[in-house]
């Protein structure tokens, strides 16, 4: 496996990988990595003056030279637990926060961005969309079933009850409980989820501005299995042409399902029927209790086979490593000799607090061990599921991508700025809580792209040259290979040294058994902390097959 590298400024921290069969290198703060380029310049650009070579350094560059930043995972109003938490923003509202434009929290503040966002990916809930608009006017259709009535009297008596309203639902849907008549509407084959739907599509539609700001279409697929967390999100190439001729994957009997498997049968129908392309990735390993990275056998019990190690490497190239509930990249256990293992730690069980956290478990939630473990399964089964980028993005509930201390408007409504915000926890049970002042404010994802377009940005996405930070805008560039020298970072062009000789983050190196050399540097946030130090994480498969 190969290490990771952590950026820490302050409490902040950049995430980002690269790795070869033996190996693999995590750098934190972010997760990044995309395939191999190289710069070859073509026979008219070269110079008579200059045979050999263009002159200038920076024409026909094949690299990208850009970092766009974003969230890839932000909900609405439409999302059901944002509704009833007191969301009442929408998609303009959402796409016009992203954008730096003011807007009227739900709350009843105005907020502003201290600096646009370039892209934003909206993923409302699929199970549900649309669910608490129609609650919310007390339809009929809804409140004639035990459960709409319950949550609409929450609801209509605000503050508190609403809060235990939205509480009820997460903990009725985690245990799948809620009731399928009430939420057939709402459902895949229902005229409302359709209508719902077409309009997720058409405001991406309007708000994308190729060069200016990236609107991609996505949804949140929301699995949860007895409380444990296997949330993944949905990421669409393609615009409304491609993307509108379906809709979202449910985990809902009887249209949908909790398993992964099922998701990327869903994904590659997708890609059949229209031609384009997508990808999911996870989120909240931290709060599956054991189940988001298996070894052996999936929660099904179904053994682990070519099939699933294949199509997980396939769909998923990133995985969210930080955000609001909490870091997903190590824990203190796993780590025991790492000082900055004990970063955001949520461990006090799953979703829910449904079932308690155990120490056997951690092995599987976490991003560092699943990097490690996924040189194992490649060794056995011919492919790592597991090599990912790393990423971080918000979670946020409120329709405002918020991930800077100073201006963080919190999980969901109810936690938005206001004297009391940290007075009620953010989830709780008699097997403990996790408090409303543990959110994290985090994070953001960085993509280097060659400009700001749906395909250039999802393309990088997809090859993993992509890292995560908790909010800051740190720069990163990460590069693996085999004879990097100080000369390389030294000048003043360590990027096309790093792409000539090596692969960026995400990349696969390929070559001889020797020892590689990995070229790293980083820039502060221009309004941020200094930088502290780099931190270089090494995890590898050795000659008895031992981790």
């Amino acid at each position: 496996m190969i290490p990771a590298t952590q950026v820490i400024a302050s409490q902040s921290r950049v995430y980002s990988v690269v790795g070869c069969s033996l190996l693999c290198v995590i750098m934190l703060v972010a997760s990044a990595t995309t395939t191999f380029a190289q710069i070859t310049p073509t026979k008219e650009s070269l110079s008579d003056l200059y045979p050999g070579k263009a002159y200038s350094p920076y024409a026909q560059r094949s690299f990208p030279d850009r970092v766009f930043w974003g969230d890839t995972h932000l909900h609405t109003g439409l999302s059901m637990d944002a509704g009833l938490f007191g969301c009442r923003l929408g998609l303009d509202e959402a796409y016009r926060f992203a954008r730096g434009e003011q807007v009227m929290a739900s709350s009843g503040q105005p907020a502003r961005l201290g600096r646009p966002l370039d892209w934003l990916v909206v993923a409302d809930h699929s199970d549900g969309m649309g669910f608490f608009n129609a609650l919310a006017t007390g339809d009929p259709d809804i409140i004639k079933y035990e459960q709409g009535k319950r949550w609409y009297g929450g609801l209509m008596k605000g503050g508190d009850a609403s809060t235990a309203a939205a509480l009820d639902l997460i903990g009725t849907f985690s245990q799948g409980e809620i009731d399928p008549r009430m939420m057939a509407e709402y459902s895949p084959g229902g005229k409302t989820y359709a209508g719902i739907w077409e309009m997720v599509v058409d405001a991406a539609e309007r708000y994308n501005d190729p060069g200016h700001f990236t609107a991609f279409i996505g949804f949140e697929w929301t699995s949860l299995v007895a409380g444990n967390n296997l949330h993944r999100n949905v990421i669409f190439r393609e615009g409304a042409e491609k993307a509108g001729q379906v809709v979202p994957y449910t985990t809902q009997a009887p249209v949908g399902s909790t398993d992964p498997l099922e998701l990327y049968k869903y994904l590659e129908n997708y890609e059949a029927k229209t031609g384009g392309s997508a990808l999911a990735l996870a989120h909240n390993g931290n709060l599956s209790n054991g189940i988001m990275f298996p070894v052996d056998a999936q929660y099904t019990g179904r053994k682990l086979d070519k099939h699933y190690v294949e199509s997980r490497a396939r769909w998923e190239p990133m995985y969210e490593v930080t955000q609001i509930k909490g870091d997903g990249e190590t824990h203190p256990f796993l780590s025991p000799d790492d000082a900055f293992a004990d970063y955001e730690t949520w461990d006090v069980g799953n979703l829910d607090i449904s079932q308690a956290k155990t120490d056997d478990m951690l092995q599987y939630e976490y991003a560092r061990e699943a990097l490690k473990n996924g040189l194992l399964l490649e060794k056995r089964l011919g492919t790592n599921p597991y090599k990912f980028g790393l990423i971080g993005s918000t979670d946020s509930h409120t329709g405002l991508s918020t991930a800077e201390e100073e201006n963080f408007f919190g999980k969901a409504t109810n936690a938005e700025p206001s004297p009391k915000r940290m007075q009620h926890p953010f989830i709780s049970s008699e097997l403990g809580r996790y408090e409303g002042y543990e959110t994290v404010a985090s994070g953001y994802t960085a993509v280097w792209a060659e400009e700001n377009t749906r395909a250039s940005i999802w393309d990088a996405m997809a090859r993993k040259e992509v890292y995560g930070t908790t909010g800051p805008r740190i720069m990163v560039r990460f590069f693996g290979g085999w004879d990097f020298t100080a000369e390389d970072i030294n000048s003043r062009q360590p990027a096309f040294r790093g792409y000539e000789k090596g692969v960026p983050m995400g990349g696969d190196l390929r070559g001889t058994g020797d020892a590689p050399t990995f070229m790293v540097y980083a820039l502060r946030d221009v309004i941020g902390a200094n930088l502290d130090r780099i931190q270089i994480v090494k995890g590898w498969l050795d000659a008895t097959k031992s981790l």
